[in-house]
């Protein structure tokens, strides 16, 4: 494959491009939130994030690399086809819920991280060891789409594959550090549109080449192999069922998204955007599953990519730039590179920065140094921006398998952290005891189901399990769910017979050792009353315990003021908690 000097230098303008509107942001937003509020506006843009940057910026987030590689990848494998490519509906789905049930009660109480909630009711114990996968999530995502964007430049321009993941990486770690959310948002809006109209004008070219067959006819008719549309075999239901369900519950508990939620100005605009961003991802998906079904569609021995075609050299995986090299014009394909450069850095950037933001705040300053000074937060969040940038940059490079660590991270999202955040919102009474008897059961279940992508041999075989090439045994059963289940249940369980044990006095209080349910004996209030403003937030959950002798069943496990939001800008909360 040839050089291309020319698609070096619509990368390299394309880089500075973004770089330089980051760095406008930065620069337009610098004096923005009081003195004392800086490190919160660069985490959540002091709350004043519009309805059209917000809603470009959360499509954005879900709209990357790994979002438009992996539908194309889908629609064309063999076998699998539309059928399973989940993403699209999963994703948009994930946001709509969000912004249904998860949004309001997460705004209207102010909070500035998605562990916040959670290192309020549970302390910051809990705090930490949810943010390891929730960390694990950020990075190994971040590091994914990273080695997914060399992969692609490689194929297009054919230069160094390291070189380009490095470069990439610099440019949005730079003006992540240097303007946090606002730079983020506001590149986003660029990406976005880069992305949109990358792609969009792609498709024309790629499906007009001599050697591509009507996609509408090999959606149903087999030609150079299964048609496009796919199928899912009856056995496989469950797995596909299970799949879809992490998809679409895993793919609310990201701080790259409860990011957004909290920097919208009102609840109400939170729910907006979520709703926008879910419209959005089905609109960005269409180009990406269109390249699919053109890659599916294509004789490759009449190309010049020759024979064999892309899936029997195991390059499924670069469908969409190997479409856009051969069957486009090169000044098109690198129109198309350009989207794909886009979609990577619109999500890296999001990942890092949610990141260092959960350290900063809920690690940093919550556990270990609570009087830090405003400037002091900053300035750890700048360092582990460029830390947690030069990670997942090194991961990229050195580690074999990045797709199969996020798989597996991208399910204690779902298995782990989702059941937490229900009991956490809408169960009344849960605690410590009960969250850390929910993570263990669900981390268990999980690694004990087995990880093909790194070669993990299950512990527990569940029916219909089967032995790939490799020997490693495939799981039919929705363990994931059956996981995520049990942790939501041996939460509510463990943390009701943990208060009834003290309560009734059957166990004395000085057992109590994480402070969990005698609240009078609790070194973690000063802890907590730090967590948030007392404008922004109600502390009722701090509350001394007292038995109660008189339950429903509904009482007893339903949190109803979850579900009495007060629909408010910042201005009218801080009125309505005064």
């Amino acid at each position: 494959m040839a050089f291309h000097a020319e698609g070096l230098v619509a990368i390299v303008v394309f880089y500075l491009a973004i770089l330089a509107v980051g760095i406008w942001a930065a620069w337009k937003t610098k004096n923005t939130g009081s003195e004392g509020d800086r490190s919160e506006a660069i985490i959540v843009g002091g709350r004043d994030i519009g309805l059209l940057v917000g809603g470009f910026t959360m499509t954005a987030t879900w709209v990357g690399g790994g979002y438009i590689n992996g539908t194309a990848e889908a629609v064309y494998v063999p076998g699998y086809g539309l059928a399973w490519a989940q993403a699209p509906i999963g994703y948009s789905l994930s946001l709509v819920l969000g912004g249904l049930f998860f949004a309001k009660p997460m705004r209207s109480k102010g909070y500035v991280t998605m562990l916040d909630p959670f290192q309020q009711l549970y302390g910051k114990r809990m705090g930490g060891l949810l943010f390891i996968p929730a960390l694990m999530g950020e990075m190994f995502w971040a590091a994914a789409i990273f080695s997914a964007l060399g992969a692609t430049i490689s194929v297009i321009i054919d230069i160094n594959v390291n070189i380009s993941v490095i470069i990439s990486a610099l440019i949005a770690t730079m003006y992540t550090l240097v303007g946090g959310l606002y730079s983020v948002a506001y590149t986003d809006v660029v990406q976005l549109f880069c992305i949109f109209l990358g792609l969009w004008i792609s498709v024309p070219f790629a499906m007009s080449h001599p050697a591509v067959t009507d996609i509408g006819f090999t959606a149903v008719h087999q030609v150079h192999q299964a048609p496009w549309l796919g199928s899912i075999n009856s056995l496989d239901i469950y797995t596909w069922l299970d799949n879809f369900l992490l998809l679409t519950l895993g793919g609310i508990p990201w701080q790259a998204y409860f990011q957004r939620v909290l920097s919208s100005s009102s609840a109400t605009y939170a729910q907006v955007l979520s709703f926008l961003a879910a419209f959005g991802c089905l609109v960005m998906a269409l180009p990406a599953v269109l390249i699919g079904a053109i890659g599916a569609s294509t004789a490759w021995n009449e190309t010049e990519y020759g024979v064999p075609d892309p899936m029997t050299k195991k390059e499924a995986d670069m469908i969409l730039p190997i479409v856009l090299q051969y069957l486009c014009p090169v000044y098109i394909s690198f129109f198309g590179l350009g989207a794909v450069s886009a979609a990577v850095m619109s999500s890296a950037d999001s990942s890092i920065l949610s990141a260092s933001s959960m350290f900063a705040r809920n690690i940093y300053q919550l556990s270990f140094r609570q009087n830090a000074s405003d400037r002091e937060i900053v300035w750890v969040m700048r360092i582990t921006v460029f830390l947690f940038g030069a990670s997942a940059t090194a991961m990229a490079l050195l580690a074999s398998s990045v797709y199969g660590l996020w798989y597996l991270s991208s399910d204690l999202v779902y298995i782990i952290i989702f059941p937490q955040l229900l009991c956490v919102l809408f169960i009344k009474g849960t605690n410590t005891y009960g969250a850390i008897a929910g993570y263990l059961f669900g981390l268990v279940l999980r690694i004990t189901g087995g990880e093909p992508y790194l070669y993990l041999q299950p512990l527990i075989y569940y029916p219909g399990c089967y032995p790939d090439e490799n020997n490693i045994y495939i799981q039919r059963f929705p363990f994931k769910t059956l996981a995520m289940l049990t942790s939501f249940f041996t939460n509510i369980i463990v943390s009701y017979l943990a208060k009834y044990l003290f309560e009734s006095g059957t166990l004395p209080p000085k057992l109590d050792f994480l402070d969990a349910v005698v609240a009078r004996y609790s070194r973690e209030h000063m802890d907590k009353a730090t967590l948030v403003k007392s404008d922004n937030i109600v502390l009722n959950e701090l509350a001394p315990v007292n038995p109660r002798h008189s339950l429903t069943l509904s009482s007893t496990f339903t949190n109803k003021e979850a579900f009495n939001y007060v629909d408010s800008s910042p201005e009218l909360s801080n009125t309505e908690d005064n």
